[in-house]
């Protein structure tokens, strides 16, 4: 038998850093191409971080990327993808312009623009409570889960399951105190994310009077091994074109907060650019800023 060990060297990169700060940090890990699935699992776990980006050769795309967080795989995670991108680029291997990445839900086009990094996300779909009841859930099961009430609530917008690659519940409250006040109960969002197949929820506020972005926000995906998170790229897309159509938002570039108010805070900046035609969403690209850590040492 053999119990050789092998050594992978994983980077720590931070994406979506606002003035080389804050930011959520993702492992990457080059040259992938010999790991089964168990092996970044487990890399992915030694790691101990939200999500690992894993890179290897595609034969339709520049690469190939497959994720992990440290209990499963998932299908797209926008900062380590955003973290990948910028640690290329950095490296040199990337230059600016188009690039590719390939994943188990089919390809999706990069862009880095002035060292930022891009990644595409399909047009939204939206869900609403009459959409999700038959599985069980409803708005007063998603509010226990938060523990609020219906005063929390900016109950000018429903609360909506949207989806542009992957699904997330988003739930405006009034004010950065609401926001700042949740207190989540962890095994009633996993439950309500496993019936809705859900990553999780991004809770957000417009409160001017606590960010000058479009929205500052929290992520929860406990069913992901995720409490709370800093920077989510794959959800701040979803928001974007929530904010776009149904609080008729004018823009098409928006700028979202995250990581404000998480303990300690690590406050992020992911920037959302839709494509409209016509009033219609028919896609977006959401990025931001990537900044190297360090390297860490694994052996499996």
């Amino acid at each position: 038998m053999n119990t050789e060990q092998r050594h992978i060297k994983a980077h720590i990169v931070n994406g979506f850093v606002t003035n080389g700060r804050g930011g959520n940090p993702a492992g990457v890990v080059l040259n992938a191409d010999n790991y089964s699935e168990s092996d970044m699992l487990n890399i992915a776990q030694r790691i101990g971080l939200s999500e690992t980006a894993f890179v290897s050769e595609s034969q339709s795309e520049a690469f190939k990327l497959d994720f992990f967080t440290p209990n499963r795989r998932i299908a797209h995670c926008g900062h380590a993808t955003i973290a990948t991108f910028s640690y290329l680029a950095e490296s040199g291997v990337l230059k600016e312009g188009g690039s590719s990445k390939e994943t188990v839900d089919g390809p999706r086009k990069i862009l880095i623009k002035n060292g930022a990094a891009y990644m595409e996300q399909l047009a939204p779909s939206y869900y609403q409570e009459n959409d999700w009841i038959s599985k069980g859930v409803t708005i007063a099961d998603v509010l226990a889960s938060l523990n609020i009430s219906k005063q929390s609530l900016n109950l000018s917008v429903p609360i909506t399951l949207v989806n542009t690659g992957n699904s997330f519940m988003i739930i405006g409250v009034r004010s950065g105190e609401d926001l700042k006040n949740i207190t989540p109960k962890f095994e009633l969002i996993t439950e309500i994310s496993e019936k809705l197949d859900l990553i999780g929820y991004y809770v957000y506020t417009v409160d001017e009077t606590v960010t000058d972005k479009d929205a500052t926000t929290r992520m929860f995906a406990p069913r992901f091994a995720i409490e709370e998170e800093s920077a989510t790229g794959m959800a701040a897309g979803p928001l974007a074109c929530y904010l776009h159509d149904y609080l008729g938002a004018q823009q098409n570039t928006f700028h979202i907060e995250q990581g404000t108010y998480m303990e300690p805070a690590s406050t992020s900046l992911i920037s959302v650019e839709l494509e409209v035609e016509s009033g219609k969403i028919i896609g977006l690209m959401a990025g931001g800023y990537g900044q190297v850590m360090r390297d860490l040492d694994i052996y499996i």
